[in-house]
């Protein structure tokens, strides 16, 4: 996904930046994810030939390191390309998992809901990432199975450049990929259904786009380009509505391209230059989405530096805090680029950027592309995250839409050895306690305090208050945490 739109680096603009509201504390509420890429096996697994063993200790160790690094949430594809990363009866086993498409891991596992138990278990949330659109990766090396949609339904899918893409006009096309996000929501303990900037692809200079006779069908009126965006607003609202019946406290989010609009095409768009946007190339009319309520969150990818001559960091930050519609703003952060030019080799670069989303009240965290990056700890980042920026534990906010009602506050008792034991009998479940510290004098609400320590537990959970960091003249206080991570009021515990 992230890397292969980095091609557009050259096309944004510069435009205005506003005075925001600054935040003193590190936050407690804080959306620190990772995209974990498994096309092309850019992320994980690492190969396409592993063992099931080897498969399941990369991704262990994957996750210990950005557990380490203060993440919260992973974003992992498991639909790359119209194959599946867990058993499907719709989709055939990933090439990227197993070397050839079709062909089941041996002995046979379920990679899914390995995953997701073993991010659950470190008190992280699992977001499945599918690529909308896209059917065969590479036309010329792809391994296709016999059992591929493109094998059985051929007249569903079109060619462009050298990838084969779903028709996303046809409503046999729109009607399986609910029957995907369905199996997946029903089946799977899942925090997020996450989809990438793929919906229309990227334009390839003289070549349009093959849906003629397809317009001519089903266009009923339409100029052709607002078809195309009613194909991609028809499947989003499709995917809004299963969620919702299904697991209503699921959350459903995009990852667009940095930029919606131009100026110069709109007034509501971002005072840039971009040779190709969300709305008028890729047909993702992101704010429509946004404004509508059909998605909870967006992610924009923001892979410019600071300073950027085309294309300021800080511009299009702002652009998309002018424009979130009460919806969750998470900010896409290009780590890969790291040492790509002078503005990359900066260690300043990345930890300027978090300091500066997080001057925006309405931008509630950021997401990094992409996962192996951080292997090599470039310019000290992961240092930085796990030591400064991210040296104490963080919440993903929750969404009040989706639910906005509170847990009980645990009970505790006094053990030996400054233990205490936490107990919760409230009659909503959890998913963790968390432990906050907070100041002498200051009033006992979450968002004052400091988080210290989030302790993955349903009912109950023992805390050595000994080893716990920066306490010296502070009040301690745990809350429970429910599945939306919403807060219960504080009992302190010293």
């Amino acid at each position: 996904m992230k890397y292969l739109s980095a091609f557009c680096l050259w096309l944004i603009a510069m435009g205005p930046v506003t005075k925001a509201k600054a935040q003193s504390l590190v936050p407690n509420y804080e959306f620190r994810g990772v995209w974990v890429a498994t096309v092309d096996n850019i992320d994980w697994p690492s190969k396409k030939n592993l063992s099931v063993a080897e498969q399941k200790a990369e991704f262990i160790q994957l996750l210990d390191m950005h557990q380490r690094n203060g993440m919260n949430a992973v974003i992992v594809q498991v639909r790359p390309a119209g194959d599946a990363f867990y058993p499907s009866k719709l989709e055939p086993w990933s090439e990227f998992l197993t070397g050839k498409q079709g062909l089941p891991p041996s002995p046979l596992y379920d990679p899914l809901e390995f995953m997701i138990t073993e991010t659950h278990k470190r008190g992280m949330e699992f977001h499945a990432w599918l690529n909308p659109y896209r059917a065969v990766f590479n036309l010329l090396t792809s391994s296709v199975s016999p059992s591929h949609l493109t094998k059985t339904h051929p007249e569903w899918f079109l060619v462009y450049g050298n990838k084969k893409y779903f028709n996303p006009s046809l409503p046999e096309v729109r009607e399986h990929l609910g029957k995907v996000v369905r199996d997946l929501v029903t089946n799977y303990d899942l925090d997020g259904i996450h989809m990438d900037d793929y919906f229309y692809p990227y334009r390839i200079a003289g070549k349009e786009f093959p849906d003629e006779k397809y317009y001519q069908k089903y266009g009923k009126g339409m100029n052709k380009e607002d078809w195309r965006r009613s194909n991609c607003d028809s499947i989003i609202l499709l995917i809004h509505n299963i969620v919702r019946s299904v697991n209503p406290h699921i959350k459903f989010g995009v990852s667009p391209f940095g930029v919606w609009r131009n100026k110069s095409q709109d007034p509501m768009g971002s005072d840039t230059k971009a040779g190709q946007t969300n709305y008028d190339d890729l047909y993702a009319d992101i704010l429509l989405w946004l404004q509508k309520g059909w998605i909870d969150y967006v992610v924009p990818q923001l892979y410019w530096e600071r300073g950027h001559k085309l294309a300021d960091y800080d511009v299009l930050l702002d652009w998309w805090n002018q424009h979130t519609y009460g919806k969750h703003l998470y900010i896409g952060l290009g780590i890969y680029r790291a040492g790509s030019n002078p503005a990359w080799r900066n260690p300043n670069e990345i930890p300027n950027q978090i300091k500066a989303l997080r001057n925006y009240h309405t931008t509630q965290g950021a997401v990094y592309f992409s996962s192996k990056t951080f292997e090599k700890n470039p310019n000290g980042w992961s240092d930085s995250l796990r030591n400064n920026y991210y040296r104490f534990p963080a919440l993903p906010p929750p969404m009040p839409w989706l639910d906005n009602s509170t847990p009980t506050a645990p009970l505790f008792e006094k053990l030996a050895g400054n233990k205490v034991k936490l107990v919760y009998k409230g009659d909503k479940k959890i998913k963790a306690f968390g432990i906050v510290s907070l100041t002498l004098n200051t009033e006992v609400r979450f968002e004052l305090g400091q988080l210290l320590l989030v302790v993955p537990a349903s009912k109950t959970a023992v805390i050595d208050l000994s080893n716990l960091p920066d306490t010296k003249n502070k009040r301690i206080f745990a809350v429970s945490v429910d599945y939306d991570n919403n807060t219960s009021p504080m009992i302190e515990l010293k």
